[in-house]
């Protein structure tokens, strides 16, 4: 007997099935950042993020990418300006990511830096689609400090809704702990957004502060060479000069006795 399938079983299939006709758009027509203001921490957040887990396999970091929540539909998309999954399955580069092809994973940990035009939907809409697909932390920064106060907000997703992550100020750097990365999440002088590695005691770098630490490493290791090879051509000098000093003695010992 066939059995022709209800109109509920066809819906089903239809949402199981990944429909490779749609097309998925990976870019748009909007900057990558408004201003320098929102462009600085974006790219340092990105970078340092990918340096810091960069012997992990299962841990991609990335920014300002279209992240699509719901098979089959182009308009359930959301593009984090910095965005970590934890198990991922790899972390080689993607045009977008796609939750249902990641083997059901999402963005871990979020975070949006605030612009005039952006900070409104950040807070409701945004929040509620993060909340709604299970993004464990979400991060808000303000680096004008004319969006909102306190200009770091930190969030944590407690069966399924937010809950405020302590945020303090030490010594005038505002602090709040990501319990995801393992790192702090920090604000210092100048809305200045830094993230700090409390295992190791370090500021996660710049790329150049990273290329001009390498730079010095490496200075530092040359000048060492140096003073070793100048120290060893010293006692081979010294040496020689021993012995010469001692053939001298011999001949004037010989001739002495003779």
């Amino acid at each position: 007997m066939v059995v022709q399938p209800s109109g509920k079983n066809i819906v089903k299939l239809q949402a199981e099935y990944d429909d490779p006709t749609i097309e998925y758009p990976y870019e748009d027509d909007e900057l990558l950042a408004e201003t320098e203001y929102q462009y600085e921490p974006l790219t340092y957040a990105v970078a340092a993020l990918k340096a810091h887990f960069s012997s992990r396999d299962d841990v991609y970091a990335q920014g300002d990418m279209f992240v699509y929540y719901r098979m089959n539909d182009p308009h359930s998309v959301v593009a984090p300006d910095v965005f970590v999954v934890i198990g991922a399955l790899g972390n080689h580069k993607r045009n977008s990511w796609f939750t249902w092809r990641e083997g059901d994973r999402q963005p871990n940990f979020v975070l949006e830096i605030a612009s005039e035009s952006t900070w409104r939907w950040d807070a409701s809409g945004k929040r509620d689609i993060y909340a709604r697909i299970g993004v464990d932390e979400y991060w808000r920064f303000d680096p004008t400090g004319e969006c909102f106060n306190p200009v770091l907000i930190g969030e944590r997703l407690v069966n399924g809704e937010y809950r405020p992550i302590d945020v303090t100020d030490d010594d005038g750097i505002l602090r709040g702990r990501s319990d995801v990365l393992n790192l702090d999440i920090c604000v210092r002088d100048e809305l200045e957004l830094r993230l700090y590695d409390p295992v190791r005691g370090e500021w996660l770098m710049y790329y150049q502060e990273a290329q001009d630490a390498l730079q010095a490493k490496g200075e530092a290791l040359q000048a060492e060479r140096q003073a070793l090879q100048a120290e060893r051509a010293a006692r081979e000098a010294a040496e020689s000069r021993i012995r010469e000093l001692e053939a001298q003695l011999t001949r004037q010992q010989n001739n002495d006795s003779s």
